[in-house]
Order: C-alpha cells, then sequence, then structure tokens
C-alpha cells in the first residue's frame, strides 16, 4: 500500500478532503488527487512533511504500513427459518460456536 491511500484514509479520518488539504498547504488539489491515484511509495520529503502537519500526524506516521486497517469491524449475520430448515439453523449455531471457541483457546 502507497502513501496515497494512507492519504486518502487520513482525510477521511479528519473530514477533510484534496481540495481542503491542498488549500491549506499551498499546493493544487490537483497535485493531492496526483499522490491518491497514483498510490506510490515516493513523494518529495517536504511535501511529506506539510501533509503530515496539516493532518495532525508524524511524517513516520503518515508513511506507516500500520496505519490503514482495512480489515472489517464487524460482521453480523441474521439468520431465520425463512431461508433455512431447523436442522441448517441449528448446524450454523454449532458452527458459529465452534469459530468462537476457537478464538477463547
Amino acid at each position: 500500500m502507497g502513501i496515497g491511500k494512507r492519504l486518502e484514509y487520513l482525510m477521511k479520518s479528519r473530514n477533510t478532503n484534496a481540495n481542503e488539504l491542498a488549500q491549506k498547504i499551498g499546493v493544487r488539489a490537483s497535485t493531492i488527487y496526483s499522490l491518491i491515484q497514483r498510490d506510490s511509495n515516493r513523494m518529495d520529503i517536504n511535501l511529506i512533511i506539510k501533509i503530515a502537519h496539516a493532518l495532525g500526524v508524524t511524517a513516520d506516521e503518515l508513511l506507516s504500513e500500520d496505519l490503514v486497517d482495512e480489515s472489517p469491524k464487524t460482521l453480523a449475520a441474521h439468520f431465520d427459518g425463512k431461508d433455512y430448515t431447523p436442522e441448517e439453523l441449528e448446524e450454523i449455531r454449532k458452527y458459529a460456536e465452534f469459530v468462537r471457541s476457537r478464538r477463547e483457546e
């Protein structure tokens, strides 16, 4: 994952957009859009520092591979008798218990 994806994540988490960020750091919005689109791992160090400062993070945080966690936070499922037989629902319940028990070991 490149800087563009991390930049996009940070902007979303701070409720800002490329136009606002560009104005804040004195570059064209097309520069920010280009960084996001290319998702490169290369960027001018001065631009990295300006962006990081504007977003309230360090340059290290902006460059960190650990910044963006794309794994789902919640997974929910609802099973009722409309689509499954009682036997299938019981099998689903048992499988869910099995998955949960592996986590608790």
